[in-house]
């Protein structure tokens, strides 16, 4: 009969932190990585270094995506936003040590902050199927006809992630991008990506499909700057860029393609969210449908 000693020393079994790209976990593609350290400069892991090769694949990923996402019923996105919502529940001890640690938070301040972000999630999963309402509708026209406005997602949203609110901030900043219809390219908090990596490990095992979400860890100067400029992408949430001159830089390189651009302000995630995440990224598409005796053919600007 053996007996376990319990006093033996063991090897602890670290995670190994990877990217979010395609619902698939690949290493950059550039075989680098990163120290990441806490509030007391204590190495945590090594996270990817990802690569302009990444932040390509990880574009091809959500416009692969978009269709089927944007093409799903807003309720059908809201059941899968809420399953999100449940999934990060039952991992909330996880999340509450890597806020902890990314944030410098007693145990208790962090898990106010997780408790706070799920509580995000749930609200902007309500919203799927209500912002049609507030931002559409019909719209009174001279002459015969109907005219209806009606919300429409952008495409493809690169979202540069706060630095400083690793989670809380990145769930208010994401979670409208895809309940509106789109698809998403983060990229993670610089010094504090372990909890945007470990979003990944949820998204995965949730229903969310393969490349609705993607998200990269490593220089955000180095991949922002191709993102920006990517023709296949749509718009750029700039909340997580701290440096003006970079914002700048990144707002020209939009520009070339006619991107939205969220320019980035101070934001309190705290506070009540609003609903200007949501219409951020959604366009308007405007019908107009005769009526009376000129037939019963419509038209769509």
């Amino acid at each position: 009969m053996s007996t376990v000693d319990s006093s033996s020393s063991r090897l602890s079994v670290l995670k190994t932190y990877k990217l979010y790209v395609g619902g698939k976990f690949p290493r950059s593609e550039s075989g680098r990585v990163y120290e990441v350290s806490d509030s007391k400069n204590k190495w945590l892991a090594n996270a990817p270094l990802s690569s302009r090769k990444d932040a390509r694949d990880a574009v091809v990923a959500a416009r692969k995506a978009f269709g089927g996402w944007s093409g799903a019923t807003a309720y059908n996105r809201g059941q899968v936003l809420y399953r999100v919502a449940e999934m990060l529940e039952g991992r909330r001890d996880q999340f509450v040590r890597e806020v902890a640690d990314a944030e410098g938070l007693s145990k208790s301040k962090a898990a106010a902050v997780v408790d706070a972000a799920v509580d995000r999630w749930v609200w902007y999963a309500g919203w799927t199927d209500k912002i049609a309402q507030v931002v559409g509708g019909a719209n009174p026209v001279a002459g015969p006809f109907f005219n209806l406005s009606t919300p429409e997602p952008t495409g493809v949203v690169t979202v540069v992630a706060p630095q400083e609110s690793s989670f809380l901030g990145l769930v208010s900043v994401l979670a409208p991008v895809i309940a509106t219809g789109n698809t998403a390219v983060v990229i993670a908090s610089e010094q504090a990506p372990l909890p945007a990596l470990s979003l990944g490990e949820v998204l995965a095992t949730s229903d969310v499909p393969g490349g609705v979400v993607n998200i990269l860890s490593g220089r955000t100067a180095e991949l922002a700057a191709p993102l920006a400029a990517h023709q296949d992408v749509n718009a750029i949430d700039l909340t997580g860029v701290t440096d003006d001159a970079l914002a700048k830089e990144l707002e020209i390189a939009a520009a070339d393609n006619l991107k939205r651009v969220l320019r980035p302000q101070p934001v309190d995630f705290a506070a009540d969210p609003g609903t200007h995440r949501l219409t951020a990224f959604l366009e308007t598409k405007t019908v107009w449908h005769p009526t009376g005796s000129l037939g019963a053919s419509g038209s769509a600007y």
